[in-house]
């Protein structure tokens, strides 16, 4: 199964994968060269760059764009994450110990809890945060001043952080998916880094397959090396690329084992839909936290599948991907995908949303 998530061994390879600069990190061109320009202007300042938000769906680039700030900056860099940060003591211990000029990166930062914010609503804007002691009518509150830093902040879910910390980064970055030629720039200079012997038809291949997110494209090119190593192919082609990925269950379109489980489930089991998903996660045999967050977004932003107030449901891209017949009783209804409802469609701005049978 093909998760956005990635193990250690993954992280430690994609580690020496990944751009040390911002000319050599592919794709992201819009943000790519406003982070350029922001970066640029901060060393002709001679300060430290203002602080950075970067959103976007996991395995984007987001960890990497941070690394490469540190390094473009010429400044060390801390990573923590928002899990971790529990309490404001823990936020002012790693605030205290920075150096001039150095890079915080805050991966998952709207996760981090809410007293913490607070406090760096103020180390971001005034570089001090206020350190509590005491309880009661007899607390006191000591300054803290703080070198001038750079806060990275890295979140999947944007919409999630609360304005004032939002209002607080000096330049928001929103990555995007990456396209099929994209994903194979992505791949060549991964191969060529793994001395790899790979030609286009299989770079192709294996961009296609990589649902537009470079760290599951790098996942299943090392998973093609192993099979090529394992049966001795010395150039892989499209043929040998497609081999190993099918082995891998990862379809043409990018769909793995538990995609194709979601779909055929709501197709045969519930004639396309709409179900709720609960009962779709017991059909497949998952939690329903795993289809929502692992299968579903892939599934919708492919057109496959709709998420409606009556439940999930199947569209004719679906059907048609799983070499179905679509019935005539339930074609007639059916939007041929997600994309092709018209705007009479669609809800007026207090309406309710659509439904379909």
């Amino acid at each position: 199964m093909v998760a956005p998530a990635a193990d250690p061994e993954d992280r430690a390879v994609e580690a020496a994968l990944r751009p040390k600069n911002l000319d050599d990190f592919v794709g992201q061109k819009r943000v790519r060269g406003q982070l350029s320009l922001v970066l640029e202007a901060s060393r002709l300042r001679g300060r430290s760059a203002d602080h950075v938000l970067l959103s976007g769906p996991p395995g984007l680039g987001k960890t990497t764009l941070a690394m490469i700030i540190a390094a473009e900056m010429n400044a060390p860099l801390r990573i923590t994450s928002g899990p971790a940060i529990q309490h404001a003591g823990d936020l002012a211990a790693i605030l205290s110990s920075l150096t001039d000029g150095e890079v915080l990166f805050l991966d998952e930062i709207h996760r981090m809890s809410r007293p913490a914010e607070e406090m760096l609503y103020m180390a971001m804007e005034d570089f001090r945060v206020d350190i509590i002691v005491g309880k009661g009518a007899g607390a006191t509150a000591i300054p803290l001043e703080l070198p001038p830093f750079t806060l990275v902040g890295a979140t999947t879910r944007a919409g999630l952080l609360p304005g004032p910390l939002r209002d607080r980064f000096g330049f928001t970055g929103h990555l995007e998916f990456y396209s099929t030629e994209e994903l194979e720039l992505v791949l060549r200079r991964s191969a060529m880094l793994m001395d790899m012997k790979v030609n286009s038809a299989a770079f192709a291949e294996i961009a296609g397959r990589s649902r537009g997110t470079p760290r599951i494209a790098n996942r299943l090119l090392r998973r093609v090396r192993d099979w090529a190593l394992v049966h001795g192919t010395d150039l892989i082609d499209a043929r040998s690329a497609g081999a190993a990925l099918d082995m891998y269950e990862v379809d043409a379109r990018g769909l793995d084992r538990l995609d194709r489980a979601v779909l055929t489930a709501l197709i045969t089991k519930f004639n396309g839909g709409p179900v709720g998903l609960s009962t779709l996660a017991i059909a497949v045999g998952e939690e329903p936290e795993t289809v929502e967050t692992v299968a579903e977004p892939y599934l919708v932003r492919e057109g496959m599948l709709g998420r409606t107030p009556r439940g999930r449901i199947a569209t004719a891209a679906a059907w048609r991907h799983l070499g179905l017949e679509i019935p005539q009783s339930i074609a007639a209804n059916m939007p041929e995908d997600l994309f092709s409802v018209v705007p009479e469609d669609l809800p007026d701005a207090d309406g309710p949303p659509p439904t379909w049978p």
